[in-house]
């Protein structure tokens, strides 16, 4: 119950940061670190980045953006599967 709380909390977490990162890259002010959105990527929030990504139009000429959060799904997913079976 509570891995899926954390999971849509640091998605929402994420989305709202592609969102925020990409209004300030257009008022040029203080950007988020790129290390910054990758690591909510990794701790589990790939998916909500990557929806902002598309949505907010944002990161999307960075290949490692492009290719790498999809690339961090699939991992979230085959981690989460492996851990679901498990406990069965």
């Amino acid at each position: 119950m509570y891995v899926w709380v954390y999971l849509a909390f640091v998605n929402v977490l994420a989305f709202i940061m592609m969102g925020t990162d990409k209004r300030k890259a257009k008022k040029h002010k203080q950007r988020i670190p790129e290390r910054t959105l990758w690591l909510t990527g990794i701790i589990g929030g790939s998916a909500g980045a990557l929806a902002g990504m598309k949505i907010f139009r944002h990161k999307t000429k960075h290949y490692s953006f492009v290719i790498g959060m999809p690339v961090l799904i699939l991992i979230h997913i085959i981690l989460i599967a492996a851990i679901v079976i498990r406990m069965s």
